[in-house]
């Protein structure tokens, strides 16, 4: 990425910490509420701000292009291992005598391997679904119809997220009953798409924002789509 915008690394850092809070706060509690019709929804708490990392990923490739989104999703990756490593290191660390609160340090922070794993792998899926839904049906579209693009992605990127975190995370693992994954898969996908969708208003803002300040509206006419490639 050649050209020098003003508001790029800006957003690339309020993804980082948006992505960084949401795994390391909210799932240290799972929560339950009574939706009508849809009867009793279980869910990690990070719900509430993790699908705004998604709608960070439609407004990076909606205005800059994939490629530049792609950077984006290392750098969250890269932030996220490393906050779970030393997350995991500070709580391996022995405690003072006079400390009494490991347990609920560990509650807090203590996810495992296993949980910590799924989450990274997951993540980087998911967005990378996004990015691509989100760029293809760009060019496809003409640039119109921006709803229907931030939606459709985030159905995508989330469903890919959660059909691989859930399962990976806790099946088998006795935190959740088995029987119960289907329906907090569910309930997060459904979740995570409400949150977006209440958001476009603002994702609208932003994207038409950054297009005149940064004098850009990229479309992925030609651009390698591979994960791995860092140009």
């Amino acid at each position: 990425m050649s050209k020098h915008y003003r508001y790029y690394d800006l957003i690339m850092a309020a993804f980082v910490c948006v992505l960084v809070c949401s795994n390391l706060i909210g799932p240290a509690k799972v929560t339950q509420i009574e939706v009508p019709l849809l009867g009793t929804l279980t869910f990690g708490a990070g719900i509430l701000f993790f699908p705004i990392s998604f709608i960070f990923g439609d407004i990076l490739t909606e205005v800059y292009g994939y490629a530049a989104s792609r950077r984006v999703i290392w750098a969250g990756f890269a932030g996220l291992a490393f906050a779970s490593l030393m997350a995991w290191m500070i709580v391996a660390l022995p405690s003072a005598p006079y400390w009494h609160n490991q347990h609920e340090y560990e509650v807090a922070f203590g996810s495992t391997w296993r949980i910590s794993l799924a989450g990274l792998v997951a993540f980087a899926v998911g967005e990378f679904v996004n990015s691509y839904v989100m760029a293809k049906m760009k060019v496809i579209s003409a640039g119109k119809h921006l709803w229907q693009r931030t939606i459709t992605s985030t159905v995508f990127g989330e469903a890919v997220d959660t059909l691989m975190f859930v399962p990976l995370a806790f099946w088998d693992t006795g935190i959740i009953p088995n029987d119960k994954i289907p329906l907090i898969i569910m309930a997060q996908v459904i979740g995570k798409i409400l949150v977006e969708v209440v958001l476009t208003p603002v994702t609208y803002t932003v994207v038409a924002f950054l297009k005149r300040a940064e004098n850009e509206d990229y479309y992925d006419h030609n651009t390698d789509f591979s994960p791995f490639a860092l140009r």
